[in-house]
C-alpha cells in the first residue's frame, strides 16, 4: 500500500508497502462463486512454537495493513484465516508476530516482498515464514552485521521535550574519520532514519545505501563526504512530518535539542551552508518545511517524493476521521495562493517517479516549480525539480537516486539525467 510512506517502522509498513511479486502456491478449490466473489483461504507455515500470527494485507478483511488486526487460527500444522473477496481484486499480504517490528522473514532472514495474489476463482494460498524479526534495536547494536561502510553509532530512545515519543537516532561516521583530529564535516540529517543503512532494519528489507552512495561520491572526488545523522521515525510520523500538523514541533526538537548534542559530540562544522536534510514522502515534505521555515539552520535538503497533494481531507481519510466537509485542496497549493515565499540562498531538490503513488506528484511539483520561477529563482541553480521515468514510491527507487541528492546537496552541482 502506498498513502504517503509509512507508520512506525516506517511505522512498520502502515502507508507503504512496495509492491512484491513472491506470490504463494496457488490451489484452486471450486469454480467462481455465483455473487461474483472468491473465497480465498490463506494458509502459512511458520517456525516451531510461534506464538498467535496475524495477516495484513491491502484489504479491509485482511485489516488495510494493520499488523495486529487479524489474528489466524491455529489448525496444528498450519495458520489459516478465510475471507471472501470481489473476483479480479488483487491482493497483497504479510506475516507479522502483531506488529511490524515483528514481521515474518524469508531465506537468510530477509524481508519478503508483499505476497500478492489476483482473485479469480476460490484458492488456497500457502505461503511459508522461515524466521521471524528481531526487535530493531538487537540488529542497531550489531551494525558491522548490516555490513555498514564507514561508522555507524546508535543513541537509543532519545527523548525530546518537544515531541510525544523517544526514537532512536543512528550516527554515520565517513571511513576515516578518525584519522584527522582537526578535520570537520559537514552534517546530512535525515528523517526515516532505521531505512538508511540496514537492510535488516529497512522497511521490506531495502536500505537506501546512503554510506555506500556517500563513499562512492567522495572516492570519486565529486563531494567531501559528510556525516549524516539518521533519526527513525515513530507512531506520530504522519503527524511529526506534516508541515501544516507538527512539523513546528519536530523542527524545535532538532535544532534546539539534537543539533546541539551532535555537535558537541562530533567534529561538525556549523551554519546552513554545512547542515543539510533530506527524507522522502512525508520525510520530504519534512526537509522541505525546514529550509523554508528554517534557513539559518538548513542550508539545503533533499525532498525525496514529497507527498505534496497532503491535504485536510487525505489526513482524515488516512486516519479514519469521517468528518464531513473536509477540504481536498492541498495546503501547498493554499500557501502558495496566501503568498508564502521560499527563503533566499536555501537550494532545495524536488523529485518524484512516475508510477505508484508518485504518479500523482507531477501536478503540485509543477506547482511548486512556477512558484519558485515567480520569485526569480533559477532552476539548476537555486533549486532542482526532477522526474524520474519508472521509478516507484518506494525504497529501491529512492535508494537508486541518492547519488543525484548528494551531488545537488554536497557537491553543488546538477546530477546529470540517467
Amino acid at each position: 500500500m502506498t498513502v504517503p510512506h509509512g507508520a512506525t517502522a516506517r511505522t512498520g509498513a502502515a502507508l507503504t508497502l512496495v509492491a512484491g511479486v513472491l506470490a504463494g502456491a496457488v490451489v484452486p478449490v471450486s469454480a467462481q462463486a455465483d455473487d461474483d466473489t472468491a473465497e480465498i483461504t490463506f494458509e502459512v507455515t511458520t517456525p516451531v512454537g510461534s506464538p498467535t500470527v496475524y495477516i495484513a494485507g491491502n484489504q479491509p478483511a485482511l485489516g488495510a495493513w494493520d499488523p495486529g488486526a487479524t489474528p489466524m487460527e491455529w489448525t496444528g500444522s498450519v495458520w489459516r484465516m478465510v475471507a471472501r473477496f470481489p473476483i479480479g481484486t488483487v491482493l497483497e499480504y504479510k506475516f507479522t508476530l502483531g506488529s511490524w517490528d515483528q514481521e515474518g522473514l524469508g531465506p537468510s532472514s530477509t524481508v519478503m516482498p508483499n505476497f500478492t495474489h489476483t482473485v479469480a476463482t476460490d484458492a488456497t494460498l500457502r505461503n511459508e515464514v522461515v524466521s521471524w524479526r528481531l526487535d530493531p534495536t538487537e540488529y542497531m547494536r550489531d551494525p558491522e552485521g548490516g555490513g555498514v561502510l564507514g561508522t555507524l553509532e546508535y543513541w537509543f530512545d532519545v527523548e525530546s521535550q518537544f515531541l510525544q515519543e523517544p526514537r532512536h537516532v543512528g550516527v554515520w561516521l565517513p571511513p576515516g574519520y578518525g584519522d584527522d583530529p582537526d578535520r570537520r564535516y559537514r552534517v546530512l540529517y535525515m528523517s526515516d532514519g532505521q531505512n538508511l543503512f540496514d537492510p535488516r532494519i529497512a522497511a521490506y528489507g531495502t536500505d537506501w545505501g546512503i554510506d555506500e552512495a556517500m563513499v562512492a561520491g567522495a572516492d570519486a572526488g565529486l563531494f567531501e563526504p559528510a556525516i549524516v545523522v539518521a533519526v527513525s521515525n515513530s507512531s506520530r510520523r504522519l503527524q511529526e512530518y506534516n508541515p501544516w500538523g507538527e512539523a513546528p514541533l519536530y523542527a524545535r526538537f532538532l535544532i534546539e535539542e539534537l543539533i546541539p548534542r551532535v555537535n558537541a559530540a562530533y567534529r561538525t562544522l556549523t551554519g546552513p551552508e554545512n547542515t543539510f536534510h533530506m527524507g522522502s514522502s512525508m520525510g520530504g515534505l519534512l526537509s522541505y518545511y525546514l529550509v523554508k521555515e528554517h534557513p539559518e539552520t538548513f542550508g539545503a535538503c533533499g525532498c525525496v517524493s514529497s507527498h505534496f497533494p497532503i491535504s485536510e481531507d487525505l489526513v482524515g481519510s488516512i486516519s479514519g476521521d469521517a468528518t464531513p466537509g473536509l477540504d481536498p485542496t492541498p495546503w501547498l497549493l493554499k500557501d502558495i495562493e496566501a503568498g508564502h515565499r521560499m527563503p533566499a540562498g536555501v537550494r532545495p531538490f524536488f523529485d518524484h517517479g512516475t508510477r505508484g503513488l508518485d504518479a500523482e506528484y507531477g501536478p503540485t511539483h509543477d506547482a511548486v516549480r512556477a512558484w519558485l520561477l515567480s520569485q526569480g529563482r533559477v532552476e539548476g541553480r537555486d533549486f532542482l525539480i526532477r522526474e524520474y521515468e519508472g521509478a516507484d514510491h518506494n525504497e529501491p527507487s529512492w535508494r537508486a537516486r541518492m547519488p543525484d541528492q548528494l551531488l545537488w546537496m554536497l557537491g553543488g552541482r546538477v546530477p546529470p539525467y540517467r
